[in-house]
């Protein structure tokens, strides 16, 4: 599959929300969708919290949390940047690179079953 093909970004494109007689803030959203993205990459430890979801037009955000064996409480953030020229992470505050090859196929796969999951359990 061609980079360019794999990049289409209309799969990043969000359909806001009908409105309804219910007004839901963005957070309310972005909570819910993530009970759906926090399922993508198999089962939860025990112990872990794990949220994925789409912040913003461009940005998707993977947030994992535990106690480590001392009952210190670690966490991993990781902000994916998605760009005409290619897709960035940047790691828990660090240096931002950009992704490629199967890391970059993961990361567009797992996009793209968010937005199927959350469009069949949330929107429809």
């Amino acid at each position: 599959m061609s980079l360019k093909k794999l990049l289409n970004f209309d799969i990043f494109k969000k359909e806001p929300a009908e409105k309804n007689s219910t007004a839901l803030t963005y957070n309310d959203l972005i909570n819910a969708e993530s009970v759906y993205g926090r399922t993508l990459f198999g089962p939860i430890p025990t112990g872990h919290q794990r949220e994925f979801f789409k912040y913003k037009d461009n940005v998707w955000i993977w947030y994992e949390n535990w106690l480590d064996e001392a009952g210190l409480m670690q966490c991993t953030t990781i902000r994916y940047e998605v760009r005409p020229d290619g897709v960035f992470k940047k790691v828990s505050g660090g240096e931002r690179k950009k992704i490629q090859g199967d890391e970059l196929k993961n990361f567009v796969t797992a996009a793209k079953t968010y937005f199927d999951l959350v469009k069949e359990k949330l929107y429809s």
